[in-house]
């Protein structure tokens, strides 16, 4: 089966000694959106660091689409011609806050454009009109020609997720894409997520700490905890009483997090997310040593 995100005995150890990932194992279908979960620490951000080649693991394999990542320690030669197909979405935006919101999203498509047009930020009428389509579907068109430093973070944060539309990019990886903002500001960025993956046929991985959240947009979670996957499966089995076996202690950090979205008044459930063909299974159980 053809798969857009493969990883395969993925660990990674931080200078200091500390675990970060540990033997992760995971396939992600075409078309998915697939929530990341798990307490501060658990390997979330490196995870999705990994998946983009920002980080080189210290064994393991992950390939993008059938192209390799990372192989072994080693980021793959031609990473940039891979991540051309990866979007990434930062948790504080990445936005150049003295250009324009519509040069930030036009980034997006630098690899495709001649050198010389890159380096002096010369885009085509073409390309300026896909810029502005991109914005006007997140909703901020009139915004394309405000500094980017003006915007709020949610206007921000959907100017980023232009930016990896107009890249083209058929796997987006968003870390924590809510976690600095509002309520509205986060169910307008989610609900653009969940847009983009039903409309676009996107790839979606994205890292959230509100488990309503994943339950609300994405049809399988992938919970983390300790730098192993402890769960993989459907995010309607997340109950309290099952995340408190899968992390002890560290499920009240994540209990404590209300859905903020679901909270508000008139908010709207989105379209049912592509189902999942993964088996549900508890990868690690909490009673065992990490």
């Amino acid at each position: 089966m053809e798969t857009a995100i493969r990883v395969s005995a993925l660990s990674k150890t931080f200078g200091n000694g500390r675990k970060a990932l540990q033997e992760i194992e995971l396939e992600i279908a075409p078309g998915e959106m697939v929530a990341l979960i798990g307490a501060s620490g658990s390997g979330k951000s490196t995870l999705l660091r990994h998946l983009a080649g920002l980080t080189a693991g210290d064994t393991g394999h992950v390939e993008v689409h059938g192209r390799t990542v990372q192989l072994h320690g080693s980021v793959a030669g031609d990473i940039r011609s891979v991540r051309a197909g990866i979007g990434f979405v930062f948790q504080q935006f990445n936005l150049v806050a003295r250009l324009p919101v519509l040069v930030n999203v036009l980034a997006g498509m630098l690899h495709k454009v001649p050198l010389w047009r890159s380096l002096a930020l010369v885009f085509t009428r073409e390309e300026k009109a896909r810029g502005v389509e991109a914005l006007r579907r997140v909703g901020i068109a009139e915004c394309c020609f405000q500094r980017a430093s003006t915007l709020s973070g949610g206007q921000q944060q959907r100017a980023a997720i232009a930016r990896a539309m107009v890249q083209g990019a058929r796997v987006i990886l968003a870390d924590e894409p809510i976690a600095s903002l509002d309520p509205e500001s986060s169910r307008r960025v989610m609900d653009i997520l969940a847009k983009v993956n039903r409309e676009d046929g996107c790839t979606v991985v994205v890292s959230l700490h509100q488990v309503n959240v994943a339950m609300r947009y994405c049809a399988r979670t992938v919970a983390l905890h300790r730098g192993r996957v402890v769960y993989d499966g459907p995010s309607s089995a997340l109950t309290p009483q099952l995340l408190r076996e899968l992390y002890g202690a560290d499920a009240d950090e994540i209990l404590s997090l209300g859905d903020h979205i679901g909270s508000l008044h008139g908010a709207h459930r989105p379209a049912e997310p592509r189902p999942s063909w993964t088996v549900p299974r508890p990868a690690v159980s909490a009673a065992q040593p990490a």
